[in-house]
């Protein structure tokens, strides 16, 4: 099992396009990590279905058409395997992966897919006072490149939802911790939880796209607000420290970001994170202009 992530980069990328897919087909480019993926390595992507109660316009989940663009770039470098993994927080994940699309794209794109709500497991340890451990997907074992692709939200508990948190939550099974996973422990601690699984998972490209992004609340319930932005870097702190920018948040603003951040997961600090593409207080301006009205920004120029 994996203990770092295979780029230890710090570099964010921010792109705009009307289109989600191209957007994020920038952003990857840009950061030029995709030649290091090697016949021998084992790709997964874990996208955030939440559930099959909204549509990918409504900002819970993320859009098919964007997933396929991702497995396309990645199936240039002809991996051993592309494998898409995930485990829908409430209801069964083959009714998200069928009702919204996803099915048909990975049965087109030819890649496997993997429920990760189910077993076979294996046991991790985890430095949490409520959940201490947890199975989880063998295939943790086998992965050498973990994508997570998800919509950037304001959550009712977990303040964003982005990148860390979508592995977070997204691989630990419902046949463990219930259907929705909030009932059996993960949310009596969550930040604490979520910091906790991304010390035993390493994320080694983070997507996280607001187009769109939800605001309001989340991860379900708020509103969705399409401005054309992605982020996305190889450092999952620093992309969600970006990410959250949009938001208009700060690191210390998050704790699980902040106890991220603590334990050296990756780069917080603004200063220190190199950002390619869009100018940060320029994207910061764009996202609170389509989302409230106005430009705002938490950074000067």
């Amino acid at each position: 099992m994996r203990n770092n992530r295979k780029w230890m980069s710090s570099k964010v990328a921010i792109t705009r396009n009307a289109s989600e897919p191209i957007a994020i087909k920038e952003a990857i480019e840009l950061l030029e990590f995709l030649p290091a993926i090697g016949k021998e390595d084992v790709v997964v992507i874990t996208p955030n279905w939440v559930n099959n109660k909204k549509s990918p316009d409504s900002g819970v989940v993320v859009g098919p058409d964007s997933l396929r663009q991702i497995i396309s770039m990645v199936k240039q470098r002809q991996p051993k395997r592309i494998v898409v993994a995930t485990g829908t927080a409430d209801g069964e994940t083959a009714d998200v992966m069928n009702n919204v699309g996803f099915g048909k794209v990975i049965r087109d794109e030819g890649v496997e897919f993997i429920d990760l709500n189910h077993g076979p497991f294996i046991w991790i340890n985890l430095n949490h006072s409520v959940v201490p451990s947890t199975n989880i997907n063998k295939l943790l074992e086998e992965v050498t490149v973990l994508i997570s692709f998800t919509q950037l939200k304001q959550h009712e508990e977990a303040t964003i939802s982005a990148a860390i948190k979508n592995i977070a939550l997204g691989w630990p099974p419902a046949d463990e911790h219930g259907h929705p996973k909030k009932n059996c422990g993960i949310h009596n601690e969550l930040h604490g939880f979520i910091s906790a699984m991304s010390e035993k998972i390493p994320i080694d490209l983070s997507i996280v796209s607001a187009s769109p992004a939800m605001i309001g609340t989340g991860p379900t319930k708020g509103i969705a607000r399409h401005t054309g932005l992605v982020v996305a870097g190889c450092d999952p702190v620093a992309t969600d420290t970006v990410a959250a920018r949009l938001m208009g948040f700060k690191p210390q603003a998050i704790r699980y970001l902040f106890e991220c951040s603590n334990k050296k997961i990756g780069e917080s600090d603004i200063e220190k994170i190199t950002i390619q593409g869009i100018p940060l207080v320029e994207a910061e301006n764009i996202f609170s202009q389509a989302a409230y009205g106005d430009g705002l920004s938490v950074d000067k120029a």
